[in-house]
């Protein structure tokens, strides 16, 4: 089971809602917390980042400012890495949460050694407010702290079940690819993660494995190794 050590997983905030597309499923989140505990019972460390799209997406609005939008978009994530969180504990699991900014008594401060120490004591910690400053997506904080946490691979869940040609929701004939290097990503401008963490992956070596939520034990199948969605290297 055990092909990594210490994981980040990256839950879109559309796949967290389900068929509901805004808000919380809660049988999928359900579903979803009994993979983690999987994994940590099979001894993985387990770090999540959660987007923030089953409430809000900053980038759309026409009407309010960019840098006040995105921090809507950060508290999207606190609020998701809450309920996640408190699933995760429903199951069994122990957990623990960190914001890049003070949020109150919900969270703690990011601190890579207490992060580091929570995920070797058996926590899984919830990774919420984005990098803390807008203009960075949820991306681009999943592939810094998977760099900072020193992650082997992150795992991607999202809707859609791998990386394709082109948008399989446009071309029904779009091709899968099974692996794709993050320079291909750029030279064919394939936008499963945004620049700047396609950039930050490639030059830090960290893999992602990129499948959709909504197949059986799609995040215990992936990380033990069984592919069913793409490997990007």
């Amino acid at each position: 089971m055990a092909k990594y050590k210490r994981v980040l997983l990256k839950l879109s905030g559309e796949a967290m809602a389900g068929d509901n597309k805004f808000g919380f499923d809660e049988e999928t989140c359900k579903a979803v917390a009994s993979q983690i505990k999987g994994l940590v019972d099979n001894g993985i460390q387990v770090a999540i980042v959660t987007g923030g799209g089953n409430f809000w997406r900053g980038r759309s609005s026409k009407t309010i400012d960019r840098t006040k939008a995105d921090s809507i978009g950060m508290l999207g994530t606190v609020m998701n890495c809450i309920y996640m969180s408190e699933i995760c504990r429903y199951v069994g699991l122990k957990t623990s949460i960190y914001t890049p900014f003070i949020c109150g008594n919900v969270s703690e401060v990011f601190s890579k050694d207490k992060a580091v120490a929570d995920l070797e004591a058996g926590k899984v910690i919830f990774l919420a407010g984005g990098t803390g400053h807008p203009y960075f997506s949820t991306d681009t904080t999943t592939a810094l702290r998977a760099i900072e946490l020193e992650c082997e691979v992150i795992a991607m869940a999202r809707a859609v079940d791998g990386v394709y040609d082109s948008d399989p929701k446009v071309n029904p004939d779009a091709k899968k690819y099974d692996e794709v290097t993050y320079q291909e990503l750029l030279d064919k401008k394939l936008s499963i993660l945004d620049l700047t963490a396609t950039v930050m992956c490639m030059e830090n070596g960290v893999s992602t494995l990129v499948f959709s939520l909504n197949e059986e034990n799609a995040i215990l199948n992936n990380v033990a190794g069984k592919l069913t969605g793409t490997l990007v290297y």
